[in-house]
């Protein structure tokens, strides 16, 4: 949630031509009753793109079903993983891990509204709820309701105590629990996420697996996405360097602009586009802070551009061979 907006989607796809990618998760209440040019709009170069649904009440599950379906989503996606205050106190997220019998008739009427496949990602267990007996009792309910893809966090969500940052990193990686659910589920697509930072290790897992969600990795080191296409679609086309993922990106930037918006609502997402590179703190320090000192920030992005180029080796910057 406020990270991968249509704005990041879009930076996302300059570097992967194949990765599945998922809007930030929307509430029920939010499509129905809010802006749905906002919430369910999107560049067509985004595809193909899932939308992420928070939500329990099955009619409204169904409602936005049909309406991702219409509006062109290849997936809408189910989260029973979030452990927020805020969607707890509205029966949505991880505590639903604890009602699989409503997360089921949920995803059922999601499965009747629309012909998209309809996925869930959840949690291996919550506190008080973290067995793995409970585990597989969730994923048997919800499958029988229709849904055959379950992406799954390889930890458990502690509801009370922890903020949903300390959820992401001090309950433990169990991805021994995910291989056994796959390896009781064989006919299931199970995916894996959490804590996923390397390619190699994220190919070690697909061998038994069926794929894998990268979620803080990806957004904040985004050019590790440049080999995916490659490693795990086959691609044998040449990647984009940075520079040149800097270059297709302005006309975005251009026409964000002259619709009105604001250049840091695109700029924001690419901080991280440079790590580990020389002037890799320069250019964030550039579009954090003298981005919104200048009154012409177009002409700071290209000078940035042109600044960035300069200071990489030339391997850094012609299109690199996959």
């Amino acid at each position: 949630m406020d990270w991968t907006d249509r704005h990041y989607r879009f930076f996302a796809r300059l570097i992967s031509q194949h990765a599945l990618l998922y809007t930030e998760m929307v509430t029920t209440g939010a499509v129905i009753h809010g802006d749905r040019s906002r919430f369910l709009g999107f560049n067509t170069a985004e595809q193909p793109l899932a939308l992420q649904l928070g939500g329990s009440n099955p009619a409204e599950l169904a409602t936005c079903a049909a309406l991702a379906e219409e509006a062109g989503f290849a997936e809408v996606n189910l989260n029973v993983g979030c452990p927020s205050d805020r969607v707890q106190n509205n029966m949505i997220g991880a505590c639903l891990m604890a009602h699989p019998g409503l997360v089921a008739e949920g995803v059922k009427a999601m499965y009747d509204a629309c012909s998209i496949p309809v996925t869930v990602k959840h949690r291996i267990g919550i506190n008080g709820h973290d067995s793995y007996e409970q585990l597989r009792d969730f994923v048997g309910q919800v499958h029988e309701a229709g849904c055959d893809t379950f992406i799954v966090h390889a930890r458990i969500a502690i509801l009370e105590g922890l903020s949903p940052k300390e959820n992401r990193d001090i309950p433990p990686l169990r991805y021994e629990v995910v291989h056994q659910l796959k390896a009781e589920f064989p006919h299931l697509e199970i995916i894996l996420n959490g804590g996923l930072t390397d390619l190699d290790v994220m190919q070690q897992h697909m061998t038994a697996l069926d794929g894998v969600m990268v979620g803080r990795e990806a957004y904040h080191n985004p050019y590790l996405m440049a080999d995916v296409d490659r490693r795990f679609y086959r691609d044998a086309n040449a990647r984009p360097s940075r520079i040149e993922v800097l270059q297709l990106l302005r006309p975005y930037i251009v026409a964000h602009l002259e619709q009105g918006g604001v250049m840091n609502h695109v700029t924001r997402h690419i901080l991280g586009l440079f790590q580990g590179l020389p002037g890799a703190r320069h250019f964030r320090r550039q579009l954090s802070s003298a981005l919104h000192q200048t009154d012409d920030p177009l002409a700071l992005y290209d000078e940035l551009l042109a600044d960035m180029t300069q200071r990489l080796e030339p391997r850094d910057c012609p299109r690199q061979q996959a």
